[in-house]
């Protein structure tokens, strides 16, 4: 009977034994791969046309692997496959970790495309799903900019209905600029004084507005001139500056009936080099010493140098210029300095044409809209930093896109 135990006990170790092995073998064979690092592709990749544009754009968005949001992840970047009309797929991206979208901008309107996102690991590439074919479409009017075009509109039909107003013959309120109003007075001082005008547009081309701007004023000044049958100077330091300058002169001399007064020497061309300029109109206030200096246009570190020779001269000046900078050193060294966007105001405020009085008053309005705006943005970032109030957060967001043009 012993005997019998003992030969079952034996044939049941060897049973067991038996079937140990083939696990055995199994754990050796994953001990030799443990250098795969496998890890979970993303999920929730969805491709969508990109809203307001000219279908060229897609906009992929997905949920990373879940092995890239664990504190340990696994995950070294993804990337991004592109497939066209059904044919092979094109890598078009390599992304880091952790990113959740993706803007593919070299699409076509006739074609259709279908995407797939691979996770990528130090061995492994785990493949998402492909996304369902999408075509782009082109959107001709873009709705996240309507506040946008509602301003314009409303600036737009100010200006109409100002110009309008105008040409009714209703005054338009300007406010009273003293540099523009002191034009004739500085003019009819030189004439008493027998001493002529020098007028300085700057040292920029055409291509810049404070030259425009200031062109505009020599127009309404050479007409002034012309009447009083004064003497002008104007050196430039662009040739098409001194072209400029000579046929706006001459037609204020044919308009004031004194075509035969004008001479092109009223205008001179010096040099396109700043410093050199410089010195050579101080040399004409010092040898010419006119009763009356213009500095009005776009300047920079001679400001200072010219407005300091006029004043060393006694010369009354009258200066403007838009660019800040500049702004201190005519403010100190001038009688008058038109400052920023008065120099711009110029035109419309010495000729009163009704069309450019309408457009100044309309721009007004545009104005008036961006400082309610601007206030009212900082009314609501106030209260909503003072008191924690959620929903005054989302109006300054509100606010800060009416303007924004993106």
């Amino acid at each position: 009977m012993k005997f019998q135990i003992f030969v079952t006990l034996l044939a049941l170790s060897l049973s067991v034994s038996a079937q140990d092995t083939p696990a055995d073998t199994n754990l050796i064979d994953t001990a030799s791969d443990t250098s795969l690092v496998i890890v979970a592709p993303v999920t929730s990749l969805i491709a969508i046309d990109h809203n307001y544009d000219k279908g060229e754009i897609i906009d992929l968005r997905w949920v990373p692997s879940i092995d890239d949001q664990l504190l340990d992840g696994k995950v070294l970047g993804y990337n991004v496959y592109r497939i066209v009309n059904n044919g092979e797929p094109d890598l078009i991206a390599e992304l880091p970790p952790s990113t959740t979208s993706f803007q593919d901008q070299d699409c076509h309107l006739d074609s259709v495309y279908s995407y797939y996102v691979a996770a990528l690991s130090e061995s492994f590439e785990a493949n998402s799903n492909r996304t369902a074919p999408i075509s782009t479409e082109r959107e001709w009017l873009n709705f996240d900019r309507k506040w946008l075009f509602l301003i314009a509109l409303i600036v737009g039909g100010s200006v109409i209905l100002f110009i309008t107003a105008a040409r009714r013959g209703t005054k338009l309120f300007v406010r009273k600029i003293a540099g523009l109003e002191a034009v004739d007075d500085a003019v009819g001082r030189a004439t008493e004084m027998g001493r002529p005008i020098l007028f300085i547009p700057g040292i920029r081309d055409m291509d810049d507005v404070q030259t425009l701007a200031g062109l505009t004023i020599l127009g309404r000044i050479s007409r002034v001139i012309a009447d009083y049958d004064t003497r002008i100077f104007m050196p430039t330091s662009r040739s098409l500056v001194m072209t400029a300058g000579r046929e706006t002169i001459k037609a204020a001399y044919t308009a004031a009936g004194r075509p035969d007064k004008y001479s092109d020497d009223m205008v001179t061309y010096y040099t396109d080099e700043q410093f050199g300029y410089v010195a050579a109109v101080d040399g004409v206030m010092v040898r010419e010493k006119p009763a009356t200096v213009f500095l009005l246009g776009a300047f920079f570190a001679e400001s200072l140098i010219l407005a300091e020779t006029g004043n060393y001269i006694g010369a009354i000046q009258i200066a403007g210029t838009a660019r800040p900078a500049q702004l201190p050193f005519f403010i100190a060294a001038c009688d008058f300095t038109l400052i920023g966007e008065e120099l711009f105001a110029a035109s419309a405020y010495l000729s009163g044409e009704p069309m450019q009085l309408g457009s100044l008053k309309g721009q007004d309005v545009g104005k008036a809209i961006a400082m309610v705006v601007i206030v009212a943005g900082v009314i609501a970032a106030t209260i909503g930093e003072a008191w924690d109030v959620p929903f005054m957060h989302d109006v300054v967001g509100w606010l800060s896109g009416v303007f924004s043009t993106r």
